[in-house]
């Protein structure tokens, strides 16, 4: 695994039939080269070749797809139960227990699904890939309707175990923003200003992109420390920032940045009721955070990464493809 030269967060064929050291990762449509028979330019795809349109009738990719939906599922279960159970233990530090839990089995999981799409498992990692061109944004819509399905199916599964009165407490750990909590004079709302919320989700999933899944779509990085120390690493950067989002606010109701909004959107359908609350952020936040990493990747030297030549489905050359642009 270690040995592996492709990007970690790729699909399923780069994974299991590529065996490649090539810039283009393979895709469920006709491979195309990207550089012309005297390698001096690339070749230029049609707007649909761009958007992986063929991946809607792919058979490969929709299979791929069963993978991100266990694998949220799983995740939304896991880390809702693990939530549960360290708030209702008498620690005095529940959020670093939280954390490092959560580390651990965010990495666990991305092991598991890896091999069978690429290991995503969030809309974050689905998005930014397809803006930066390592899979297309026809894989990446399947993929994010995979995963708000599976986190669906797990907060599901937590309902179905819990009794109803920590179903009430912990809203079957969906992502809040509010709550609403007696107070002296009645009710109150208590929690995170709604700015607050949306600058910590842009924030911690530009940080998390940056610190961690650069390594995995970076390919040196990638083959250099291997799919386990990537993965681990990916883990332990959402761990602390689940960590330092609890810890800087310490708002009572406020749940700490989500850096998924499947994870959030699940419970949210499930529970309803406040959960729906600034719903909002837990989907804008991350995506103003993806846009400003993929910035990130325009603005860098080239060489520094990509090779020379961008990736097939990167979003530019999408725009580009659709004005009819060869440029």
């Amino acid at each position: 695994m270690g040995s592996n030269n492709n990007v970690v967060f790729g699909d399923e064929e780069s994974q299991l039939s590529c065996g490649t050291n090539k810039v283009q990762p393979c895709s469920s449509t006709p491979k195309k080269s990207t550089i012309d028979d005297e390698g001096k330019k690339p070749n230029f795809f049609s707007f649909s070749e761009r958007l992986g349109v063929p991946d809607f009738f792919s058979s490969d990719v929709w299979r791929a797809s069963i993978g991100e939906l266990l694998g949220t599922a799983a995740l939304v279960f896991m880390l809702d139960t693990i939530v549960i159970s360290t708030l209702k233990s008498d620690t005095k530090m529940p959020n670093l227990i939280l954390s490092i839990l959560a580390a651990v089995i965010i990495t666990i999981l991305l092991l598991a699904v890896v091999p069978v799409s690429g290991g995503h498992i969030n809309p974050v990692i689905s998005f930014s890939a397809a803006l930066v061109g390592i899979i297309s944004m026809s894989r990446a819509i399947i993929y994010i309707m995979a995963q708000c399905v599976g986190a669906i199916l797990g907060a599901l599964a937590l309902k179905a175990v819990v009794s109803s009165s920590i179903e009430d407490t912990f809203s079957l750990g969906g992502c809040t923003v509010t709550v609403i909590a007696p107070g002296p004079n009645g009710p109150v709302t208590v929690g995170l200003e709604t700015a607050q919320a949306l600058w910590l989700e842009i924030f911690c999933t530009f940080v998390f992109l940056f610190a961690s899944i650069w390594m995995a779509y970076d390919q040196r990085q990638a083959k250099a420390l291997g799919h386990v120390t990537v993965l681990s690493i990916v883990g332990v950067v959402l761990g602390l920032l689940v960590f330092i989002s609890t810890t800087v606010t310490a708002k009572k109701g406020y749940a700490g940045a989500g850096i998924n909004p499947a994870r959030c959107f699940g419970p949210a359908i499930v529970r309803g009721g406040h959960l729906w609350d600034g719903h909002w952020i837990f989907w804008v936040g991350p995506t103003i955070g993806c846009v400003a990493f993929y910035v990130y990747t325009k603005i860098i030297p080239t060489k520094h990464f990509n090779a020379e030549y961008e990736y097939k489905h990167d979003f530019v050359g999408v725009v580009k493809a659709l004005f009819g642009s060869n440029v």
